[in-house]
């Protein structure tokens, strides 16, 4: 803020000098706290905003308690930093509220490091609804000096007062202008203020109690040529009052309006970028604008770049689509929410400022919209009315831009009765814009880095069926809360022969896109070996192999089980992964199965142990990584009790019990690492569901597995399902006999969802799909086998191999239910 005169319309003298003094403005609430702190008040005082807020106004001003009549200090003031005397009036009978009109004068106080300083201050008390129950206002004026001649001006002659503002050529502008004084305060508490400033008395400098200079926030400071003698009134022939000598500034006009707008600048600096988040930093540029360098802002962005698309391609034209983000403004809330409403998504006409800015990249200053240029830029918009937002407005529109490329821009607009935007505003403009565009350029990367990572991580992710023979699953995923959110964790399970279910997860070591390819190449290996029927711990021996040979840096844990619904029974392996738990249908207890830790993936020269634990129907089995249950600077075996506890937790639904466990495990969401959980409900398969025969190596025994097949069908109530079995085991069976050696054939049907068929012989080597010609009498089994059937496939088991089929049912049973 500024101590001056207001601009005077007509010609200044030839030696007329400009210049600039900060004004000080500090509003004091109703228990004597600061509640306003501004800019000039951490000039003059040495005081920041953050310090000052809050703070008795009695431990910052110069009050008279700060220095007793003896000059040691008193109860107020900063003890050990400063010492004042009075003249005149004391601030503090202002300050303790004992006097109820306003009051002006002068202190002369002693800082350490800086000197003395003389304070010229007034006081006002107010009055009203809200907290605020005086304002103070304070300049140096000791950087006062006369400017005429280059004599020097005894500054004792300068005293703070008040006047009328009526007193004054040009009133009503001056009375207009003051609500400058109070920029960073809403409109509501800045008019409430202002209004009394103008009933009790305007803020004046008197020079030799002759003339007075009124306080406002001005640049120019007009001098007078001539002065009336000592004790001299105005003759009536003496006309308007004529420029008055008033000292000049130390600092140069010129250099003080750059080091405000470099002060304004770099704390909007301060302010914006403290999130990667694109959306809040939109917000953030906004809102530091408002109120102390414009009356409304309103910012838009490509919707590609809010998207998170990437950068834009090529400039943008009529068709591009820009998404308003934000709006901020100090006019009554919601004044503007129909006119320009948040969120919407607009393609800007070719005649406007908007589109001039955003095309050529460059700002555009309209210092004042008439009503016929209003009319025009409006009318440029359907079904949208612009007019009682623009009109005799000053806008400044500023384009957001990074590496030349325009990704958004900002509708700057002051009010009526403020000073108008000019070159000076544009510059600053544009370099606020440009300080942004990179903030957003950088909210901008790394919300793309982000979506592509995650989009990465989900095409690793597998799509788990629901249910699986003789199981239900259901599974969750969350990202981590730390920047580079993807990380290495997986889940997967695996469709095995025998009805069973091979249940897998992982953790890779660290987070970021290697560590979601290194789990991408692991989970690929997983998937390969389960479908080959390894052993849990040679599967895990065979990935440790694996691991050691890619790279010393993959390193990982892993759980691998495998459920039998048939023989309910789960075979398990661990590679250093936290335990299972294993939560019982009987009695609800949830228990962590003890098994053989094993070492990390990666590791090598560690044998796995593979462990068997006995389940019923109905029992779950929790599998997750460690960011699930691990907190920092608290012991691991706190997460597992919490874990088991939530696990135990009755749940109408395998999808309720994984919410169960992830609101109890990780309640705020700000989890910093990556989680994985796989719950699975082991439900069985009953023995009135599965069928199995002993057949002989003989050709007669091809007649009779189609029979046994037949009748076990039509027991089951799925006569549709007759012809198509008989065919496709009579050729399975048929191999069988012809390849097997010298043990029995095992035939198995296992109905759940679908029909499973199994044969299995003492061959070890696996079928093989022949491409039969016309004229072969052989090799046509497979083939049979594989356009009936919705899948099939071949295995190595310990004692040959097993040739299974499914089958799809038109008519499929009807599910247990189960009593969690």
């Amino acid at each position: 803020m500024d101590l001056g005169v207001p601009p005077q319309r007509t010609p200044q003298p030839r030696d007329a000098a400009a210049g600039r003094v900060p004004l000080a403005v500090v509003v004091v609430d109703a228990d004597g706290l600061v509640s306003h702190w501004s800019t000039g008040a951490r000039r003059l005082f040495g005081v920041t905003r953050q310090e000052a807020l809050g703070c008795p106004a009695g431990e910052l001003l110069p009050v008279y308690g700060a220095l007793g009549k003896d000059g040691g200090l008193g109860d107020g003031g900063l003890a050990g930093d400063r010492a004042h005397e009075e003249f005149g009036p004391e601030l503090d009978s202002s300050l303790s509220g004992t006097v109820a009109y306003p009051a002006a004068g002068r202190a002369r106080v002693d800082e350490a490091g800086r000197g003395r300083i003389d304070v010229l201050w007034w006081a006002y008390p107010l009055v009203g609804p809200g907290s605020e129950r005086l304002l103070v206002l304070a300049a140096d004026a000791a950087q006062l000096r006369d400017g005429d001649r280059g004599e020097g001006r005894d500054t004792e002659t300068i005293a703070p007062g008040f006047a009328l503002h009526t007193d004054f050529p040009g009133y009503q502008e001056l009375a207009g202008r003051l609500p400058e004084i109070l920029p960073s305060m809403s409109v509501h508490e800045a008019t409430r203020i202002v209004s009394q400033v103008l009933e009790l008395g305007y803020p004046v400098l008197e020079f030799s109690h002759l003339d007075q200079v009124p306080v406002t926030p001005d640049w120019g400071v007009p001098r007078r040529n001539t002065r009336r003698p000592a004790g001299s009134p105005p003759g009536d022939g003496d006309g308007p009052p004529a420029p008055l000598a008033v000292p000049r500034p130390e600092l140069d006009l010129e250099y003080a309006a750059v080091r405000e707008r470099l002060e304004f600048l770099n704390e909007v600096s301060g302010r914006i970028g403290t999130s990667l988040d694109l959306e809040r930093t939109i917000r953030e540029v906004t809102s530091a604008a408002v109120p102390r360098f414009t009356d409304f802002a309103g910012t838009h962005l490509r919707a590609a770049v809010l998207a998170g698309e990437g950068f834009p391609d090529g400039p943008p034209d009529v068709t591009t689509i820009w998404h308003r983000v934000w709006v901020e403004h100090n006019d009554e809330p919601g004044r503007w929410d129909d006119t320009v409403p948040v969120g919407e998504s607009i393609a800007f006409p070719e005649h406007t400022p908007f589109f001039q800015c955003m095309v050529t990249g460059e700002p555009v200053l309209i210092p004042y919209a008439s009503e016929e240029l209003s009319n025009r830029i409006s009318d440029e918009f359907e079904k949208r009315d612009l007019r009682p937002l623009i009109t005799r407005r000053s806008l400044l529109i500023a384009p957001l831009k990074a590496r030349d490329v325009v990704l958004g821009f900002m509708v700057l607009m002051r009010r009526p009765g403020r000073e108008p935007f000019d070159d000076m505003d544009r510059t600053t403009g544009a370099e606020l814009a440009a300080r942004a565009g990179l903030v957003l350029d950088n909210a901008r990367m790394y919300t793309y880095q982000e979506n592509v990572a995650e989009t990465l991580q989900d095409s690793m992710l597998p799509q788990v069926e629901p249910r699986m023979a003789g199981c239900d699953i259901a599974t969750r995923y969350l990202p981590g809360a730390r920047l580079g959110r993807v990380g290495g964790d997986w889940f997967d399970s695996v469709k095995l022969p025998g009805s069973r279910t091979a249940l897998v997860v992982g953790d890779v070591m660290g987070h970021g896109l290697n560590s979601a390819a290194m789990m991408g190449q692991l989970r690929t290996a997983v998937l390969t070996m389960a479908t080959m029927e390894m052993p849990p711990a040679q599967l895990l021996r065979n990935l440790d192999d694996l691991a050691q040979r890619l790279g010393e840096q993959y390193l990982a844990t892993c759980l691998y089980a495998v459920y039998d619904p048939i023989r309910s029974e789960v075979q398990i392996a661990n590679a250093g992964h936290i335990p299972p738990v294993l939560v019982r249908a009987e009695d609800g207890r949830a228990e962590l199965l003890a098994l053989p830790t094993g070492a990390p993936i990666g590791v090598g020269g560690v044998a796995f142990e593979t462990a068997t634990v006995r389940v019923r129907p109905g029992d779950r089995l929790v599998l997750c990584t460690d960011g699930l249950v691990e907190v920092r600077g608290q012991d691991i075996g706190a997460g597992l009790a919490a874990l088991c506890a939530s696990a135990a937790h009755p749940a109408a639904s395998m999808d309720d019990a994984c919410d169960t466990i992830i609101r109890a495990l990780n309640p705020s969401g700000g989890r910093k690492d990556d989680v994985a959980l796989l719950m699975a409900r082991l439900n069985g398969i009953p023995d009135g569901d599965v069928a199995e025969w002993q057949l002989a190596l003989d050709p007669r025994e091809v007649a009779r597995s189609r029979r046994l097949v037949r009748g076990k069908l039509l027991d089951w109530d799925l006569p549709d399902a007759v012809e198509a079995a008989e065919l496709m085991v009579s050729e399975l069976v048929t191999n069988a006999v012809k390849h097997g050696r010298t043990h029995h054939i095992g035939l198995r049907l296992v109905r759940t969802g679908a029909l499973l068929c199994e044969v299995s012989d003492d061959e070890p080597a696996p079928a093989a799909l022949l491409d039969a010609a016309a004229h072969d009498e052989h090799g046509r089994g497979l083939l049979v086998v594989s356009s009936l059937a919705r899948e099939w496939g071949t295995s190595t088991t310990a004692h040959g191999k097993t040739v299974w089929f499914e089958q799809a049912l038109s008519r499929i049973p009807r599910p247990r239910s189960h009593t969690w």
